[in-house]
């Protein structure tokens, strides 16, 4: 009898730990969304351009960076979510009311000059994707342009979120094609657990390309808005900081295997490429076809997703900054900034691609440079406002994290720094 009430028991708790148990995934799966599409939105044609030419120039060498790109990345974006949660307010929202109109105000000109390259660079890659396929740039551009802002004015936050989520998954397609391409794992694994350095301009050049394309101003703003536009509270951190960590690992992935494929393949034929659209025709023949056309199927997918989310993360910080109403939950006549900023940067974006005999090179090139620079300033605001219990409570940075926190946004800086004057040298 004693031992059949025990069984009663054990079951019982058992069916309860199940419940929770997907409960708690029932939550995170619904809570998810701002850490995932902030970070894989990263993964754009710039970012894709640069793991290819990583690949490409220097082999399996460089893949041993992502492990503390990674880390990094985790750790800001963290600080980021936090502060969304606890505050229920955005990132400019919190620096015009901590540091004053005057500073943001010039703050938001250099953000909103960087994003637009940045924006012309995704156009760039739609055009650049599409020509693969035959599609001229004067097709795919406007194409795309209205899709984009298509999806954004006439959904709510709840139907472009999953509309973004959906276009996550499409990065499994470099997933696929690094596969295709056959790797020694040994060689990859001996790679990316052994660190390489190379005191010489190009390799360091790259380096610090790795690391800035996959941590950007204008995530940090896109992902607290996000959040804030999602609803989410303090209550829900612990999901938002799973997305977070789930997110910046996933970003890395995929850039793991876009660097492995072109490093197994152009740079062990001596192929070089200036582009991402080079990567992708190049491994036609020497991956076959298919890996070809998943290559550039991903580059466009990337640059469609990116073009959605640089104007809404602009609309968002400026908007923000200004006090102007910013949701995607509210109407065009409710939000008129809000839209129109988001408008306004797909017109200029697709617009400039358009235009004959325009210096896209020299644009993305300075747009990069510009991010470098204002970078350092984003960090430190973030650290300084995490810390302010006036705003955090008892979320503010622990002395360990905030020790972690500082030395990362110390090497960040010297790092954007570099890539400044190397950049402009």
């Amino acid at each position: 009898m004693t031992l059949n009430l025990s069984k009663v028991k054990t079951n019982i708790l058992q069916r309860i730990f199940r419940r929770k148990a997907w409960r708690s995934l029932g939550l995170f799966f619904a809570l998810i969304g701002p850490g995932i599409i902030t970070s894989n939105v990263d993964n754009d044609a710039g970012g894709i351009t640069t793991y290819s030419l990583a690949g490409a120039e220097f082999g399996l060498s460089l893949l041993w960076i992502l492990i503390p790109v990674t880390l990094a990345l985790i750790i800001i974006q963290e600080m980021c979510a936090r502060m969304g949660v606890v505050s229920g307010k955005g990132l400019s929202d919190l620096i015009r009311e901590r540091f004053g109109a005057q500073v943001t105000f010039y703050l938001m000109i250099v953000l909103f000059l960087a994003n637009l390259g940045n924006t012309v660079s995704e156009f760039a890659g739609v055009a650049a994707s599409m020509e693969i396929f035959g599609v001229s740039k004067y097709a795919s551009v406007p194409l795309g342009a209205i899709f984009v802002w298509w999806l954004v004015v006439k959904g709510s936050y709840k139907s472009v979120e999953k509309v973004f989520l959906v276009a996550c998954l499409f990065y499994l397609s470099y997933i696929i094609s690094g596969f295709m391409g056959k790797p020694d794992w040994g060689e990859v694994r001996s790679a990316l657990l052994t660190p390489q350095l190379r005191f010489n301009p190009p390799f360091l050049t790259m380096a610090v390309g790795v690391i800035g394309t996959t941590i950007a101003p204008w995530m940090q703003f896109y992902l607290q808005s996000s959040v804030v536009d999602k609803g989410l509270k303090a209550d829900d951190y612990q999901y938002t900081r799973m997305d977070v960590i789930f997110g910046s690992l996933t970003v890395n992935i995929v850039a793991f295997f876009i660097i492995m494929l072109c490093a197994i393949t152009l740079f062990h034929s001596g192929i070089k490429i200036e582009s991402a659209k080079d990567a992708a025709l190049a491994l036609a023949p020497l991956a076959g076809k298919y890996c070809s056309w998943l290559f550039a199927f991903g580059l466009l997918n990337a640059s469609l997703f990116a073009a959605s989310i640089l104007p809404l993360s602009t609309a968002y910080t400026i908007c923000e900054a200004f006090g102007w109403e910013s949701s995607l939950n509210r109407k065009f006549a409710e939000a008129p900034q809000f839209y129109g900023l988001y408008a306004l940067m797909i017109f200029l974006g697709a617009g400039i691609i358009l235009l004959p005999d325009m210096p896209l090179i020299p644009i993305m090139f300075y747009s990069q440079v510009v991010n470098g620079v204002l970078l350092p300033f984003i960090l430190i605001f973030m650290l300084l406002l995490i810390n302010d219990k006036r705003i955090m409570g008892r979320y503010t940075n622990s002395l360990l994290m905030n020790i972690v926190a500082w030395l990362t946004v110390a090497a960040l800086i010297f790092l954007s720094g570099a890539m400044v004057f190397v950049s402009l040298k």
